[in-house]
This record gives C-alpha cells, sequence and structure tokens, in this order.
C-alpha cells in the first residue's frame, strides 16, 4: 500500500460533503479492503479520531477490514433462512469453494460470509453474490450459482433469465410517469431521469428490467461518482432518509405502478437496489 495514494485520495475528497464515505469507497475499491495504515491516515489527514473512521468502516457491509476477493459471497443464517434450511446450503459453499465464512480463497475469487438477514425473509434461503439475489436456494443449485460467478453474473441474459421482469414506475413527487416510449433499453421503453453530477446536467436512461443495470446517459459518469437524480417533470430532487445499506451513499426511490416502491443507489457502479412490492423485499 502507497500512503501517498491515500493522501491523494483523502485530498481529493477533502472538501465533499459526506466525504469520510467517498473516500473510503475509493479506498476499498483500490485495494479491495481498508488497510489499517490507510485507516490511520485518514484520520489524520482528515482531523477526525481513528474511532469515527473505524465506525463507518464496519458499519456498512461493503466495507472489509480483511483483503476480500473478486467475488463476495453472502449465505443468510438468519432464524427465517436457518429454518428453510440455510445450514445445509452454507455448508455446501464452504464445500464448493473449500473456505471458511469469513476468509478468501486462496486463489483470491471468493470471500463466503454469513450474515444475519438480506431483507428477504419470506423468499429463503437467501444468498448474495455480487449484488445479485438468489432466492429458495438449494444445495443442487450451489454449484451453479458459483460457475455464474466466476463467468460474470452482471451478463444478463434478458430473454430468457427469470429473474428479469420489467417495471413501470413514476415520480413518488408528482406521480407522473418516468417511462421512455421513444428511446430503447434491453428492448424495453427505459426509466428517464435528470441527474447532476461535477457541474455537469443531463439525462439519464436506466433499464426498466429489474435485473439489469444498463443504462445510457447524455455525459459519461466516472465510476464512484454520487449523481443528484430529478424528476424531468416536476423538477423534485428523487432522494431518500435512507442511505445505501452497502456505500452510504442517497438511495432514489420511484414508485411502481404495479404497486411498491423501487430505490437504487445514487453511487455509480453500487449495484445496491431494493424492491419492495407490497411489503416483500427482493
Amino acid at each position: 500500500m502507497k500512503l501517498q495514494h491515500v493522501e491523494n485520495i483523502v485530498d481529493k475528497h477533502g472538501s465533499e460533503r459526506g466525504s469520510l464515505i467517498a473516500i473510503l469507497s475509493d479506498i476499498q475499491s483500490t485495494y479491495s479492503y481498508l488497510p489499517e495504515e490507510a485507516l490511520r491516515t485518514v484520520a489524520q489527514k482528515t482531523g477526525k479520531s481513528l474511532v469515527d473512521v473505524y465506525g463507518v468502516a464496519t458499519f456498512y457491509r461493503s466495507f472489509s477490514l480483511k483483503p476480500r476477493g473478486k467475488h463476495l459471497c453472502s449465505v443468510c443464517v438468519g432464524t427465517a433462512c436457518h429454518v428453510r434450511g440455510s445450514e445445509r446450503v452454507a455448508h455446501e459453499f464452504e464445500q464448493q469453494l473449500q473456505v471458511k465464512p469469513g476468509n478468501t480463497t486462496s486463489d483470491r475469487q471468493f470471500t463466503l460470509e454469513h450474515v444475519n438477514c438480506l431483507g428477504a425473509c419470506a423468499l429463503g434461503p437467501i444468498v448474495v453474490v455480487d449484488g445479485h439475489y438468489f432466492s429458495n436456494v438449494k444445495t443442487t443449485e450451489v454449484k451453479r450459482i458459483v460457475g455464474q460467478a466466476r463467468e460474470g453474473l452482471d451478463t444478463v441474459e434478458v430473454k430468457t433469465d427469470q429473474r428479469v421482469f420489467p417495471l413501470d414506475v413514476s415520480c413518488p413527487r408528482c406521480n407522473h410517469g418516468l417511462m421512455d416510449p421513444e428511446n430503447l433499453v434491453d428492448g424495453y421503453p427505459p426509466i428517464r431521469v435528470t441527474i447532476s453530477f461535477e457541474r455537469k446536467h443531463g439525462w439519464l436512461l436506466l433499464s426498466c428490467l429489474y435485473g439489469s443495470f444498463n443504462s445510457r446517459s447524455e455525459h459519461a459518469i466516472p465510476l464512484e461518482a454520487t449523481v443528484h437524480v430529478f424528476c424531468p417533470h416536476c423538477h423534485a430532487e428523487l432522494s431518500s432518509a435512507t442511505p445505501c445499506a452497502s456505500c452510504g451513499a442517497t438511495m432514489v426511490p420511484m414508485i411502481v405502478r404495479q404497486g411498491g416502491v423501487l430505490q437504487v443507489c445514487s453511487r455509480h457502479g453500487c449495484r445496491e437496489h431494493v424492491l419492495d412490492l407490497d411489503g416483500v423485499n427482493l
């Protein structure tokens, strides 16, 4: 680890609001975890106590104090999933990856962790790999899930993947529809919003397919940049009081016409999203 690199990251975000989370996110992206020396440097450079820096580093589950593998695999072992057989699923992941929970495989490809809840108790046993949710997981499916992760879960076959389905959303402030029928993303009318970041202002088209992260934007958005999202009709900023559980950035809420609320993270590159359909979180 190069301390000068860490200092440059701190200087880059020093004047931004909520800069501590952005600083730690950049360090995590660079080293795959948060080295102790880096946390001490951040505390010294920002004037914050090491306790405060450590508190943020341990609060958000996207941060890790130990080196992580290329793929993060989280198996829920909470009560609801446990009674549905998650213990057997967790054991099968250990067998397939040859690693104990909290550790990383020798080839640095997978980090396995057990969590107490992933917010989808009715669909357990739940497994999340690289931000992708797998519900009602059986031990016979574990090998396939590991194989998919190696190949790349972000490659979505929108025509055949049963986890992918279209949503029709509207602005939570004015209730005006946000769908854009004149343009297509993934073969469907996308969600059109207005965004601003780094003194730039323009449009953003998000795929309406839940499970697809494809998008188009008027301006190239730097990875890890946090964008402000606005309704193109009433011009209200779309922001939630609940921060992203992974990186702490603002969540962007939209009303689902079928009933429910969709929230996506405003930090470019973060795949955190919550779909609440009449109380069932996916």
